[in-house]
C-alpha cells in the first residue's frame, strides 16, 4: 500500500494525471472494498491528509486516489512539489466499519478510548472526523471533541447533544519510516 500511496504522490507532485490504479500484487485485501486516509507529513508537520470514511471501491483504488488527493487537494495547503518527495513521509490509515457510540450523549466523554477510537461527529449535512492518531496531539477527551465541533463546524459542545451523531472506528495503520514498513496499530 505506501508503494501504491509513493506512486500516486509522485504522480502528483509532477503534475501527472493519475490514470487507473496498477497494483502490483493480487492481493486480495488490495482488491477488497476498503476506506483509507493518507497523511503526508514533513519534518513531523502535516503537508496534508484526504481519505474516506466508507468503503466505496477497492482498497487499492482508495489509497491510490486519495494519496493523490492529498498531495494536491488539501485546501489547507499549496500542491506538493517534485523536490518535497523526498522529505515527505506518508501514512495510510485503513478504517473499520464506523458505529454509532451506544450511550447516551451525557455519558459520551468517558466512553471514548483514548489513543485508540476514530470519531465522527455528524448533524445533518456537517460532519468530521479525527482519526486516532490525532489522540497523540490532543490527548485530552473533552478538547478532541471540542476540536472535533470546530472542525465539524459546529458549536463547541455540540458532541453533547442527542441531535449529534457520535460513531466510532478502529484503524489500522501502516508509515513509512516504522522499520520495513510494517504495520503499526492505531486503534
Amino acid at each position: 500500500m505506501l508503494r501504491l500511496a509513493r506512486r500516486a504522490v509522485t504522480l502528483a507532485a509532477h503534475d501527472r494525471p493519475l490514470g487507473e490504479v496498477e497494483v502490483d500484487s493480487p492481493s486480495a485485501a488490495l482488491q477488497a472494498p476498503g476506506a483509507a486516509f493518507v497523511t503526508l507529513t514533513r519534518g513531523g508537520a502535516l503537508r496534508g491528509c484526504i481519505g474516506g470514511l466508507e468503503a466505496r471501491q477497492s482498497l487499492a483504488a482508495d489509497v491510490w486516489e486519495h494519496a493523490y488527493a492529498a498531495a494536491r487537494e488539501d485546501t489547507r495547503f499549496e500542491p506538493v512539489r517534485p523536490q518535497e518527495l523526498v522529505t515527505l513521509l506518508l501514512e495510510i490509515s485503513r478504517l473499520g466499519g464506523p458505529a454509532p457510540l451506544a450511550v447516551p450523549p451525557e455519558q459520551r466523554l468517558n466512553a471514548l478510548r483514548p489513543g485508540v477510537d476514530g470519531v465522527i461527529l455528524r448533524r445533518g449535512v456537517l460532519r468530521a472526523t479525527f482519526l486516532p492518531q490525532v489522540w497523540e496531539k490532543v490527548g485530552d477527551p473533552l478538547e478532541f471533541l471540542e476540536m472535533l465541533c470546530d472542525k465539524a463546524g459546529l458549536p463547541r459542545g455540540a458532541w453533547r447533544q442527542a441531535d449529534v451523531e457520535m460513531l466510532v472506528y478502529p484503524v489500522e495503520s501502516f508509515a513509512e519510516g516504522a522499520g520495513d514498513d510494517a504495520p503499526t496499530n492505531a486503534g
